[in-house]
């Protein structure tokens, strides 16, 4: 027997002197939404989904343990940590933007709701401006594992990823506070204290060409300390980052 089930047979219809006009049916309240495509999230889960994101891209790396599995895998746990520093920062840049674009759109909504969106609008536009520059940075080039790759063929991308990696945490740095000092004017606005970024938050840039010339005349061992402050310098920024947005997270959970 067929596993299919079986048609109903169809009723040959009785000819009639008068056929009954048939009636539209009207058509049925659909259903829910298909599975696999979740309800639009509002800005505030937004916000606070990013927020506990935090220990899947802010990545916290303990030098010596790092050290020491690279020696005592010969230098093949450090490929890993390359992939790491390169993961990290990519992720961290997305789900910090997540998290400030969700912000700021919660602030719009509640401004408007008070009479506030003119007032608060020059404040509006500076930290879009500034979350244009973390919104440019995810289409760079920083697939890690293509990193990874073009390290095992040339050692010198280790190098070139580490000028990469500064010069990405400043620019992040920067936007990023720029976000922050204008959210912590909006929502003071709105009730609410959010910190401002710490004076001093922002790095200076590293000297590229005196790290380099370092690493070749001391044949490489300079390279170990260059690693560290690469493993060090994000880590304190991802901390700072917490404290920040711990605050965030409450304050948007109170104006809405």
């Amino acid at each position: 027997m067929s596993d299919e089930p079986q048609q109903a047979p169809q009723a040959h219809p009785t000819p009639q002197a008068h056929p009954t006009p048939q009636v539209p049916v009207p058509a049925q309240p659909s259903g829910p939404a298909p599975v696999g495509q979740p309800a639009q999230l509002s800005a505030a889960d937004r916000v606070r989904l990013a927020a506990q994101a935090r220990g899947e891209t802010d990545y916290i790396f303990n030098y010596w343990t790092a050290l020491g599995w690279s020696i005592l895998t010969l230098g093949i746990y450090g490929f890993y940590v390359f992939y790491q520093l390169i993961r990290r920062m990519r992720d961290h840049n997305a789900r910090r933007l997540e998290l400030l674009e969700a912000a700021t759109a919660v602030a719009r909504e509640q401004a408007g709701k008070r009479g506030l969106q003119q007032e608060l609008e020059p404040s509006f536009q500076r930290a879009e401006a500034q979350l244009a520059v973390m919104r440019q940075m995810t289409f760079d080039f920083r697939d890690p594992i293509i990193w990874v790759l073009l390290a095992i063929i040339a050692g010198v991308a280790e190098i070139i990823g580490f000028v990469l990696l500064d010069q990405d945490l400043i620019k992040h740095e920067r936007a990023e506070a720029g976000v922050e000092n204008e959210l912590s004017v909006i929502y003071g606005r709105l009730g609410q204290h959010v910190p401002a970024p710490q004076q001093g938050a922002v790095k200076s840039p590293d000297n590229y060409v005196g790290r380099v010339l370092a690493s070749i005349f001391t044949f490489g061992i300079y390279l170990f300390w260059w690693l560290y402050n690469q493993m060090q310098e994000p880590n304190r920024h991802f901390t700072m980052n917490w404290t920040q947005e711990d605050a965030l997270v409450q304050a948007v959970a109170a104006v809405g």
